[in-house]
């Protein structure tokens, strides 16, 4: 009952949405909660922490930007190129990085994805430091004009709704509940027959794939792709809203992003500072509401029921 009513919530604030707040912060925050729903989904569910998540979302963005301005795709063929990227890359860093566990695969995630940031530098397509710019928004269906605020915002509000909704399914669906089972208890999993590595790249390269999806969609929005969406502290500040949110709920990441990102929005006039008082609020979130925003709304819920 609770994520229905979340659902609605979020239904009717995503379409009303160009109403009441400026369009391209709001499609950003769109690109943040889809990013750390693919996030969630690896962690919250399969157990596994990523640190290299910012490889998909920042590669995804580069391919899209280089397919679109110069090869003329349109804006939804980019946006599936880019995706398809990272789902690629996402089937190459899995099946390195999940025959290791704990820490251990966390690193190799970060060293893996500091090799994409390292490309992402010196490749010459991509425009170094000065990142890739002037990428067309262009025309969807070859009718409906892009560059158009509104008409840009519910295209990535449709976007978004699709990968969430691949989430949502794939949560609770099968396989959803052997991945939960992989992060309660691995060895017990293993000894009912499952492939929990097959099952762990699977996650992976899904979790990727809709990380990309993110990505492209944000390089579309801005027109430019930059060193920031594939660099190690993007990783970082997805597993924050994550957190925030509430790690392994359906809404918390979505409602993290949208904190997180309105937060540093809001804390921008204190400059670097912003890091700081986002990293006291991380630190106080952890101590006190270890469930999340989502985890400590659903328990004080099913108290009540109880």
């Amino acid at each position: 009952m609770t994520n229905r009513i979340l659902f609605i919530l979020m239904l009717v604030a995503g379409l009303t949405a160009p109403l009441y707040a400026y369009p391209v912060f709001v499609m950003d925050l769109l690109c943040f909660a889809l990013f750390a729903c693919a996030f969630n989904l690896l962690l919250g569910y399969a157990g596994l922490l990523s640190f290299g998540h910012a490889a998909f979302f920042g590669g995804a963005a580069y391919i899209t930007g280089y397919v679109t301005k110069e090869w003329g795709f349109t804006p939804l063929l980019g946006i599936l190129a880019g995706a398809a990227f990272a789902m690629v890359l996402g089937a190459v860093f899995g099946f390195l990085a999940i025959r290791r566990q704990g820490i251990y695969f966390a690193m190799v995630t970060l060293a893996l994805a500091q090799i994409i940031y390292f490309l992402a530098l010196q490749m010459p397509f991509t425009g170094g430091e000065n990142g890739l710019q002037g990428i067309p928004r262009g025309h969807l269906f070859g009718l409906i004009d892009l560059t158009d605020s509104n008409a840009m915002y519910y295209f990535v509000f449709a976007i978004f709704l699709v990968g969430f909704g691949i989430i949502y399914r794939t949560i609770n669906s099968p396989f959803g509940e052997v991945l939960q089972a992989i992060r309660e208890n691995e060895s017990r999993a293993l000894s009912l027959g499952y492939d929990v590595d097959h099952f762990k790249l699977l996650a992976f390269v899904i979790s990727a794939t809709l990380a990309g999806l993110a990505g492209a969609t944000k390089a579309i929005i801005f027109q430019f792709a930059s060193l920031t969406s594939a660099h190690w502290q993007t990783s970082g500040e997805v597993i924050l809203m994550t957190l925030v949110g509430g790690l392994g709920t359906v809404f918390g990441p979505v409602v993290g992003a949208i904190t997180v990102g309105a937060l540093s929005h809001e804390l921008s006039a204190f400059g670097s500072w912003v890091q700081v008082i986002l990293g006291t609020i991380f630190v106080v979130c952890v101590l006190v509401f270890r469930r999340g925003i989502i985890g400590e709304i659903q328990r004080l819920a099913s108290r009540k029921q109880g």
